[in-house]
């Protein structure tokens, strides 16, 4: 500190003689403000003291004080300030190195955890996946990006793969993605929790893990719907795919439950995955309410009121389930799969959470199909009370179940439904039954209405879903209207075997 308080010093000789010094520390605003306080500081100190008529013939001693004494003051105030902003200066500076410090040791500590396990995953990676890994991507990085993933388990899943993407085409380092933890479900869960992460950098090695050099951060805060899903080269959407179907592999803990879980129901025969939507936060900001009771209706609308991010708030329930923008019920849902032959004896996994209204909406589907069973009641309690108050790693156990089944059918197009359609067809277009929610709605109320016999209502509902089971087709594509077209996530063309013209 001497030794800068020197180096000020000099500083402020070379200010006082050198006219053309650097102004950049100082503004005219804080040097004329300095200059009025200066005046006040003088009049109040004790080398000035108020001179009577009698004692004007020292009126030059008294001018020459207050010029010497403003000047010492001037001084010292410029020297403190200039100490200050340099301090603050040089603090800013070693901030931003220690940021990139800290960014550039984390992914070294990546990599060295992960060549001292012997590879990703340690003993739950088979032995020969580091020999089949691509070499190490060499090039110059021009920084790194951090994202933070929003939404629940599907949306992030998506967004991480549209971010890999995007660091492959800027050049720049990925580091491992923050999920959501401020989200409907209150969620604490990071990408370790969920992921296999030593198996995502791993994979993708050739990609995103670059010779570090570069300290420069770009920091997204939303990773949800980031790249077009058409338009875009066909490397790159090969990347996509590479990284949701191959990179992206559940953490040890979830991975092991879920195969146990598609191991017990594939030791008693087939089974479908229904993803019921039916559960109170899907039908409150839905705001459908087809068969609730008026009190449920008072119930699923106050839910809607209390959240501010849910933006309407005034829905007319019977208008939207007619347009098919609602979740299918327990009751629709039956009726469907019944009129599409689906085997009574079969079993179906109910891929959810709570089912609104419990065992009541429930009981026509468990007349119709005995076997309906749920991950609570596959498992003991011990085995779910690690994941229990995680809804996404929940849904990941799901997720697994639902890539696995025999038969896949979704009531409601949200995430889950939409990307486990696209993994389903990457896999070998394994059978997924998209029920089309307006054919369905309308036919079921002429059916209970006597305007439809069984034999015509089934007849409708196999024709309207002839084209909707999971087979081969083209995405459609709407330039302008993204929201309106398919989703890349549920139909990854690039990415499958060719259709011919």
């Amino acid at each position: 500190m001497e030794h800068l308080n020197k180096q000020l010093e000099e500083g402020f000789l070379l200010h006082n003689h050198n006219h053309h010094h650097e102004p950049s520390l100082l503004s005219h605003r804080e040097l004329s403000s300095t200059a009025d306080d200066d005046d006040k500081q003088f009049e109040s100190s004790p080398c000035y003291q108020e001179k009577t008529d009698d004692e004007k013939p020292y009126s030059k001693i008294k001018l020459m004080n207050k010029i010497y004494y403003m000047n010492m003051i001037k001084a010292e105030k410029m020297k403190s300030a200039v100490v200050s902003k340099l301090r603050i200066a040089m603090f800013k500076n070693l901030a931003t190195r220690l940021t990139g410090a800290f960014l550039a040791l984390c992914i070294l500590f990546q990599l060295r955890a992960l060549a001292g396990r012997g590879g990703p995953g340690g003993a739950d990676v088979d032995a020969d996946f580091y020999k089949s890994l691509p070499p190490e991507r060499i090039y110059e990085s021009n920084g790194y990006l951090m994202i933070s993933s929003n939404g629940g388990l599907n949306q992030m899943r998506s967004g991480i793969c549209d971010m890999v993407a995007i660091a492959r085409f800027l050049n720049v380092t990925l580091i491992v993605p923050e999920l959501d933890n401020t989200s409907f479900w209150n969620d604490q869960s990071q990408f370790a929790n969920i992921f296999n992460v030593d198996y995502f950098i791993a994979s993708l090695r050739d990609e995103i893990l670059p010779k570090i050099k570069s300290f420069e951060v770009l920091q997204l805060t939303k990773s949800d719907a980031r790249l077009a899903n058409n338009g875009i080269p066909e490397e790159v959407q090969k990347l996509r795919c590479r990284v949701n179907y191959q990179a992206l592999r559940f953490a040890p803990p979830i991975e092991k439950l879920a195969k146990k879980i598609v191991r017990i129901l594939k030791q008693n025969g087939q089974f479908l995955v229904l993803h019921l939507r039916y559960e109170m936060d899907m039908l409150a900001f839905s705001g459908c309410n087809e068969g609730c009771s008026a009190q449920e209706i008072q119930e699923l609308t106050a839910m809607r009121y209390a959240y501010p991010w849910w933006k309407v708030k005034e829905i007319d329930s019977d208008k939207v389930r007619q347009e098919g923008l609602c979740p299918l019920t327990p009751e629709e849902t039956t009726l469907a799969l019944q009129a599409l032959d689906i085997d009574p004896k079969i079993q179906i996994y109910i891929a959810a959470g709570d089912i609104y209204g419990g065992e009541r909406r429930l009981a026509s589907m468990r007349k119709a199909f005995p076997r309906l069973v749920k991950k609570e009641t596959l498992l003991r309690e011990s085995d779910l009370a690690p994941f229990m108050n995680h809804s996404n790693q929940m849904a990941a156990l799901d997720y697994h179940v639902a890539v696995e089944a025999d038969i896949f059918a979704p009531t409601y197009g949200g995430n889950m439904a939409k990307v486990v359609e696209g993994h389903r067809r990457f896999l070998g277009h394994r059978k997924t039954i998209l029920l089309d929610r307006k054919a369905i709605v309308g036919l079921v109320d002429r059916y209970k209405n006597g305007g439809l016999s069984w034999e015509e209502f089934s007849t409708a509902v196999k024709e309207a879903h002839s084209d909707k089971m999971g087979q081969p087709t083209r995405r459609l594509e709407i330039p302008g209207k993204p929201k309106d077209e398919d989703y890349f996530y549920t139909n990854p063309q690039e990415c499958l075997p060719q259709l011919e013209d």
